[in-house]
């Protein structure tokens, strides 16, 4: 008789939280390389970012989403908008905590705008490798008491702890399908959008409180130079000409460690050489323009 081969799993997985609770370093984890940029500070990731882990019995398509907050500005309500459509079209939802945070109450509020959701909600304590093994039991049943989850499990995503038994669990629950994706694939972004997102992490590690959020890096210029080099052209945009002098910096300094940092990741993560020019340009407001923010990629606009 026939050896019966276990079926092939396959579905979408949403990250969602609060801004600056680790989902993004999850989403790198799990894939095992950079598809999502990191800063420790709040609403970094501003689209969706899909993570593809295949093996032989399934594959996982990963979204991270940007942290979910009050929002300041059409640009605020874009990226909310983005996480909340992410749990509409997903068969598992993985809502990170901190576990060192205090902040519980936001998470109720969060967790209340996802009462009616049918699809399998995860508990997923982060960050456990900074906090006393004995206070991990009470947050769970904290958070228990706020929502009916499917599994609770603590994890570091830093360190990697405890993820091989959420994804065996998230294998678990997704039902049998296709493989949506090549074996070779671990995201479905283009060079273009990591190049753009890598150029604005550098932005947010070098640059001061003020920059950060109202900057917006668009790629002008790609294309394949003799020799293998890859030549790239994009524009930082920001708000104001006071922090169009801050990026360039004195002499051009901070626009040229920008572009070096930059140049040296993106190298090592294509496997290619590249020239790249950076330019820096005000457009006034822009996270309230909503055509402005359309031509930067943000569609979630009502």
């Amino acid at each position: 008789m026939a050896q019966e081969h276990p079926a092939f799993r396959s579905g979408f997985v949403a990250i969602v939280g609060r801004p600056n609770v680790g989902k993004s370093t999850l989403l790198n984890q799990l894939v095992g390389r950079k598809v999502a940029i990191m800063s420790n500070r709040p609403q970094t990731t501003r689209h969706q970012i899909r993570g593809v882990v295949t093996t032989d019995s399934g594959q996982m398509i990963f979204i991270d989403t940007p942290g979910i907050h009050k929002p300041k500005h059409r640009l605020g309500e874009a990226m909310v908008e983005t996480a909340l459509a992410a749990l509409r079209e997903v068969d598992v939802v993985l809502f990170v905590a901190d576990i060192t945070s205090s902040q519980i109450d936001q998470d109720r509020q969060i967790l209340q705008r996802m009462k009616d959701l049918t699809t399998p909600v995860f508990l997923v304590l982060n960050k456990i490798d900074a906090e006393e093994k004995g206070k991990i039991l009470s947050k769970i049943e904290q958070y228990q008491s706020l929502y009916p989850f499917a599994e609770h499990i603590p994890v570091s995503a830093k360190r990697g702890t405890q993820l091989n038994v959420l994804t065996e669990q998230i294998m678990f629950v997704l039902p049998e399908g296709p493989k949506y994706y090549p074996d070779h694939m671990v995201t479905d972004h283009p060079e273009s959008f990591l190049i753009e997102e890598m150029i604005r992490e550098k932005v947010i590690h070098l640059t001061r409180e003020e920059i950060p959020h109202s900057v917006a890096v668009v790629l002008e210029q790609m294309e394949q130079r003799p020799r293998g080099t890859l030549y790239v052209q994009a524009v930082i945009y920001t708000e104001r000409d006071s922090q169009k002098g801050i990026l360039i910096g004195k002499q051009g300094a901070m626009l040229k460690k920008v572009g070096e940092l930059a140049r040296a990741e993106l190298e090592r993560l294509l496997g290619n050489k590249m020239y790249l020019e950076l330019w820096v340009k005000v457009k006034k407001d822009w996270r309230n323009d909503d055509s402005v923010l359309r031509r930067f990629g943000f569609e979630n606009l009502s």
